[in-house]
């Protein structure tokens, strides 16, 4: 009678023992799961936040006409440069939604605007200047936050400068911008170095897809 009674408490500390290394069993997967799954969301949500932020600085450059518009990338000095081959080059007659502010490149009026170190007041035809960029020149422009004694002196360059033209842009980011034919730049004022730089390399510059072509004869506003 003992002997059975040994033998029916050991059957059951076997039970008791298969049931919690089962149970652990269990626990083990049911963690290797939470894992697995935690793992699959984590990487879900960082491709999904890429794809996000892809989608919004491919906003940034997309034109509002639903179109596909060429993106840019910055160099190291904080210089935006567009890919040229991808900004349209045709004479059109009504408006154009440009992907940046001011435009660089794109589909343009047939006329230029002058730009033999010509100065304006006022804000100007988006596509008449791109069509002087797309003649080698560079156009300074400037917001209301622009500071008057560095307008002043950049008024001076772009007079002494043929192939240049400046011009306010009210909407645009910053207080001082250079743009040129797929290439555009903020500068902090008249005396940043860069903006010596900008003119002596894109006035009538390898980027400029008509060299040669005139800056007079065009547009006077």
């Amino acid at each position: 009678m003992g002997s059975a009674k040994n033998t029916s408490t050991a059957a059951r500390k076997a039970r008791i023992e298969e049931m919690r290394k089962a149970e652990r069993a269990r626990d083990r997967r049911g963690r290797v799961i939470t894992i697995t799954l935690s793992a699959v969301v984590v990487a879900a949500l960082a491709v999904g936040g890429v794809v996000l932020f892809q989608k919004a600085d491919d906003s940034d450059t997309a034109a509002s006409d639903g179109k596909s518009a060429p993106t840019f990338k910055t160099t190291a000095d904080g210089e935006k440069v567009w890919d040229a081959k991808k900004l349209g080059r045709t004479h059109v007659t009504k408006d154009v939604s440009y992907a940046m502010t001011p435009p660089v490149g794109g589909d343009h009026d047939q006329v230029w605007m002058n730009c033999n170190g010509d100065v304006y007041k006022d804000e100007l035809p988006e596509r008449n200047a791109v069509h002087s960029l797309e003649h080698g020149a560079v156009w300074v422009t400037y917001n209301d936050k622009a500071k008057a004694a560095d307008l002043k002196k950049l008024e001076q360059k772009v007079k002494q400068t043929p192939y240049s033209l400046m011009s306010p842009v009210k909407d645009q980011k910053d207080p001082v911008m250079l743009s040129a034919w797929g290439h555009q730049r903020t500068v902090t004022g008249a005396a940043d170095p860069k903006v010596g730089s900008f003119f002596s390399t894109y006035v009538q510059g390898k980027q400029t897809p008509e060299p040669g072509a005139a800056c007079t004869g065009g547009k006077a506003k």
